[in-house]
């Protein structure tokens, strides 16, 4: 079992919606017309759209998979406790340059650089979990290592 927010697997029920409603049919509806265009060998039509195809069906199968494997973890009903737990946002000043970041622990799937959500067993994940406020932690990172203090 992978843990997983709320929020996170009903992204991922949306996501399976849409990719079975939306999606699917509409590439099956692109194929049967890319078929009326003749020869199959030189349509890339057809064969762009049946490649298009196996990416939706791979990521349906994906998708599945993770919900199967989902151990979800509603973060509004945890005890409130004054360490960093799987779910938390932590708000960190980063030492070397004194500038605020924000980052929220989630699982695996759920991890993504642009909106700061990091993987809970990720360097700074593994750093963060069960730290308190004005701890000071230190993360290893290509750059080399990197100070922060829990705010």
């Amino acid at each position: 079992k992978e843990p997983i927010t709320s929020q996170g697997l009903e992204k991922l029920k949306k996501e399976l919606e849409e990719l079975k409603n939306i999606k699917r049919p509409k590439i099956v509806e692109a194929i049967a017309e890319a078929r009326g265009h003749g020869d199959l060998k030189e349509n890339a039509e057809y064969h762009a759209a049946k490649e298009e195809q196996s990416k939706i069906e791979g990521r349906i199968i994906e998708i599945n998979d993770l919900i199967a494997r989902a151990n979800v973890i509603d973060v509004t009903k945890l005890e409130k406790k004054d360490n960093v737990i799987f779910g938390s946002t932590v708000h960190l000043i980063d030492l070397e340059i004194n500038i605020k970041k924000t980052y929220k622990i989630v699982g695996k799937d759920e991890a993504d650089a642009t909106k700061n959500y990091i993987y809970f067993r990720s360097p700074m994940g593994k750093a963060l979990i069960g730290k308190k406020k004005k701890e000071t932690i230190t993360v290893t990172t290509p750059a080399g290592e990197k100070n922060f203090e829990i705010i």
